[in-house]
C-alpha cells in the first residue's frame, strides 16, 4: 500500500473527511445539545465567545478565513471551508455552537451554490446533525453526482443508513466508494456493516489484518479503524485486546470525543470509574462526555457527582423545553443509571428508537424496558436482534431477560 505522501491530495483529503465523516456521525447520533445551534443573522454578527483557547491553531485558522470572507463575501469556496472547519471543530470538541456558525456561514450558497459538490457535501453534514436523515442523504448524493471521485459523500451516506439500521444500503454504499478509496477505508467500512449483521468473528479478523497492513494510512483512518477493532474485541470478550485498540488509538494524540466515550465506557464497565475521571478531566462542556463523568462521579461517591448530574438535568431539562430530540438516547441513560427513573427512561428510549437504530439504542430501549417492567415496550429492539443477528453476549442476556419478563423472542 502506498504512503499517504504518494496519495494525490484529493484522496488524501477523502481519507481523512471520510473517517471524520463516519466519527461525525456517530457522535450526533449520541450527541446531546447543551443548546440548540444558533444561526447568526450575519457573518459578522459575535453571538459568544466560546471556550477554545485563542492559541488554538485551528481557531486562529478559522478567524483568518472569518477576515477574509468579510472581505469577499461572495467567495463560495471560502464560505464552504469555513464551515467545514466549523463543523469538525464542533465534532472533536462537543460543542454544537459551532454547528450554528456553519450553518449561517452557507446560508447565502442555497441558491448560488447548485452544481457544487463540497457545498452539498457540509449541507448534508449539518443536516444529519439535526437528524434530518432524509434531507442529508439527499444532499450527500447530490454531492457525489457532481462529482464522482468523491469519497466524503458515500462515506456519510454509509454512516446515516448504519445509523437507520439500513444495512443492505449502507453495504452498497461501501462498494461504491471502495474502488475510490484507500484499502482500509473499503475494508472498514465493509467489516463494519458485516460486524452488524451476525458475521463479526470474520468482520473483525479481516479489519484486524487490514489494519495491520496499513501503518502508512491516515491517522484519522487508523484511529476509526481501531476504535472500531476495539469494540469488535470488546463484543468477542477478548477484553485485552480491545484495550490495546483502544490504546493504540489514543496515542495517536488526536482529539476526539466519540473516542473518549467508547473508551470510557469500557473502563465503567470494567469497574474503573476513577480511570474515566482522570481521562474526562475538563470536558464538562460535552454533554456526552459529561455523562460519563456523572456515571463514574456515581460510583466513586465523588463530591463532584452531584454538579455533574445538576448540568446535565438543566440541559436535558431545557432541551425538553424546546422540543429537541437529539438528546433522547443519553438522556435515557441518564434518567436510568443516575436519576433512578426508569419509567422516564423508557419513555426516552422508545422515541429515541423512533429516529435511531445503532446497537447502543436498542441496548438502552431493553435495559429501560427491563427496569420499568414493561417488556413488550422493548420488542423493536429484539425484533432488530433477530433480525441481525447481532452478536453480542450483553445483549443475548438482556434479551433472555426480556423474554422471561414476557416480549416475544
Amino acid at each position: 500500500m502506498p504512503g499517504t505522501a504518494s496519495l494525490e491530495p484529493s484522496k488524501r483529503l477523502a481519507s481523512d473527511l471520510f473517517v471524520r465523516g463516519v466519527f461525525a456521525v456517530l457522535c450526533a447520533g449520541a450527541a446531546l445539545v447543551a443548546a440548540a445551534p444558533f444561526t447568526p443573522r450575519q457573518d459578522s454578527e459575535i453571538v459568544e465567545r466560546l471556550p477554545a483557547r485563542a492559541s488554538d491553531p485551528e481557531v486562529r485558522r478559522v478567524e483568518s478565513l472569518r477576515k477574509q470572507l468579510a472581505a469577499k463575501p461572495g467567495n463560495t469556496p471560502l464560505r464552504v471551508e469555513i464551515a467545514r472547519r466549523y463543523f469538525e471543530m464542533a465534532m472533536a470538541q462537543g460543542d454544537p455552537r459551532y454547528i450554528g456558525y456553519a450553518s449561517a456561514t452557507i446560508a447565502p450558497l442555497a441558491t448560488t451554490a447548485q452544481d457544487s459538490a463540497d457545498y452539498w457535501l457540509v449541507r448534508g453534514q449539518l443536516e444529519q446533525y439535526s437528524h434530518r436523515f432524509g434531507s442529508a442523504l439527499t444532499s450527500l448524493e447530490r454531492a457525489a453526482r457532481a462529482d464522482a471521485q468523491a469519497v466524503e459523500p458515500l462515506a456519510w451516506r454509509a454512516a446515516i443508513f448504519m445509523v437507520q439500521a439500513r444495512y443492505a444500503e449502507a453495504l452498497a454504499e461501501c462498494a461504491r466508494l471502495t474502488p475510490l478509496s484507500l484499502p482500509l477505508f473499503g475494508t472498514g467500512c465493509t467489516a463494519y456493516v458485516q460486524a452488524a449483521t451476525g458475521q463479526l468473528p470474520a468482520a473483525y479478523e479481516q479489519l484486524a489484518s487490514s489494519a495491520a497492513a496499513a501503518t502508512s494510512a491516515p491517522p484519522e483512518l487508523l484511529l476509526w479503524a481501531d476504535t472500531r477493532l476495539a469494540e469488535m474485541a470488546t463484543r468477542l470478550q477478548r477484553f485485552d485486546k480491545a484495550e490495546a485498540y483502544f490504546k493504540r488509538a489514543l496515542a495517536l494524540g488526536i482529539t476526539d470525543q466519540f473516542l473518549l466515550a467508547a473508551w470510557s465506557d469500557f473502563l465503567l464497565e470494567r469497574g474503573r470509574p476513577a480511570e474515566v475521571v482522570t481521562l474526562l478531566a475538563g470536558w464538562e462542556r460535552s454533554d456526552v462526555l459529561l455523562l460519563r463523568l456523572a456515571l463514574a462521579g456515581q460510583a466513586l461517591k465523588d463530591s463532584r457527582a452531584d454538579d455533574w448530574a445538576a448540568q446535565l438535568r438543566g440541559r436535558f431539562d431545557a432541551a425538553a423545553q424546546r422540543g429537541d430530540r437529539l438528546h433522547e438516547q443519553e438522556a435515557a441513560r441518564f434518567e436510568l443509571a443516575i436519576e433512578g427513573q426508569p419509567v422516564k427512561a423508557l419513555a426516552f428510549a422508545t422515541r429515541n428508537y423512533q429516529v435511531q437504530k445503532e446497537p447502543r439504542d436498542a441496548e438502552i430501549l431493553m435495559r429501560a424496558a427491563l427496569a420499568a417492567k414493561d417488556a413488550k415496550a422493548a420488542q423493536p429492539a429484539l425484533d432488530w436482534l433477530r433480525a441481525t443477528r447481532y452478536e453480542d453476549a450483553r445483549f443475548a442476556a438482556l434479551a433472555d431477560q426480556l423474554t422471561a419478563q414476557g416480549a416475544a423472542r
